[in-house]
């Protein structure tokens, strides 16, 4: 798939990031968000691409972007809160370039938190997809069941995301949340990209 780069606005930053909308209507629009920037996180990512490949093989408009103070993005770190205003900055912009009403946000580890922080409660935001969300080492608050589609995946041998609090977590958001645990996967999912493409794409397909 082809992209762009762009150029958009998170309050008074400058964040780039790369857009693909294809020609014909869109089946979907989707943001991704990468891992932690402190750790060397960025757009360009093996899991932020293996989701991009399934939100192709459906036809979505894509947009991954990097967090503030990443590359070529303005401004620092901001430990979360600002990320996710630049999640729903990236979610505004994509769904006024796609000509899409809803937006499915999607992230991987510090990515997903963000994704879950931002997606729950944003009108503009249909699905929330959270890979290897870091609750082994992060306090992931919600306001209580979540009113649109979840999906949780983790590697059973990823221990930033431990599956039993991970579970816990599933129940604490309800019965629009499901969790995918891919066999024998960590937390960089190396050598199983390929399983997790599929595991998104069957979740946006609806299986």
């Amino acid at each position: 798939m082809t992209e762009s780069k762009v150029v958009f606005p998170s309050g008074d930053l400058k964040l780039e990031g790369l857009i693909s909308v294809p020609e014909r209507a869109a089946a979907g629009a989707a943001v991704v968000c990468h891992p932690h920037p402190m750790y060397g996180g960025s757009m360009h990512n093996n899991v932020v691409e293996a989701v991009l490949d399934a939100l192709w093989k459906h036809g979505f408009a894509t947009l991954r972007f990097n967090f503030r103070g990443v590359e070529g993005s303005e401004g620092e770190y901001d430990g979360g809160e600002g990320e996710a205003d630049d999640a729903r900055a990236a979610v505004k912009f994509l769904g006024e370039k796609a000509g899409a009403k809803s937006v499915t946000l999607a992230g991987y580890s510090f990515g997903a938190s963000v994704a879950v922080r931002a997606g729950l409660d944003d009108p503009l935001v249909s699905r929330v997809i959270a890979v290897a969300l870091p609750v082994g080492v992060m306090n992931i608050e919600t306001a209580g069941s979540a009113s649109k589609p979840v999906l949780l995946v983790s590697g059973d041998h990823d221990s930033y995301s431990p599956l039993e609090p991970l579970r816990s977590f599933e129940e604490q958001l309800g019965g629009n949340a499901r969790l995918e645990v891919v066999a024998g996967a960590d937390h960089f999912f190396g050598g199983y990209e390929p399983r997790l493409s599929e595991i998104v794409a069957a979740a946006l397909g609806g299986r």
